[in-house]
């Protein structure tokens, strides 16, 4: 068979763990296996909200392992000043705003090929930004992104469901 004839596998990044994980460092891990099934493909810890900052690197270290990235999904309520593309290493990468919440990023290769990426805050600790990457790529993971970050402490704490919305006034038959 020529090598022309082989068919173009899917690229993967290597199954290394990332022991060091430091406060303002932007880092990626992306599930390692093929099947793909947990809930989330990877994890992105950003420096900073301003994507026009932030997003060259992680589309760069993307695109050196799994090809081309062509566009990039996100809420925009989460960053600052976000444009409708870049231009990243000559190449045009086109940014939706979707409501998919502050702690999720989609990253498309391809036509169909989509990434769903938990994004850790700027502002979480390195020890809760390990902890929420590890479980973020966790083949078996079954956690919501938003949940990943409350159980590992790097986002906010779901309110009560006993406190309800706070009104400023008390609950009637108080004294």
């Amino acid at each position: 068979m020529a090598d022309s004839d082989t068919p173009d596998l899917p690229k993967l990044l290597p199954e290394a763990v990332h022991h060091e994980v430091r406060p303002g460092t932007a880092l990626v891990r992306l599930e390692t296996t093929r099947s793909r099934e947990g809930v989330l493909d990877g994890a992105w810890w950003p420096r900073s909200r301003d994507i026009g900052a932030e997003l060259p690197g992680l589309i760069t270290a993307l695109t050196e392992h799994l090809g081309p990235v062509a566009r990039v999904g996100l809420d925009a309520s989460a960053w600052e000043e976000l444009p409708t593309r870049l231009v990243i290493e000559d190449r045009i990468v086109h940014i939706d705003s979707f409501p998919v919440g502050d702690d999720t990023i989609l990253i498309t290769r391809g036509d169909q090929d989509h990434f769903s990426l938990l994004v850790v805050p700027p502002t979480a600790t390195a020890e809760a930004a390990h902890a929420a990457m590890n479980r973020a790529v966790q083949a078996d993971n079954v956690a919501q992104a938003g949940q990943i970050l409350i159980d590992t402490g790097s986002g906010p704490p779901a309110p009560s469901p006993a406190e309800g919305p706070r009104t400023g006034r008390e609950p009637s038959g108080s004294t």
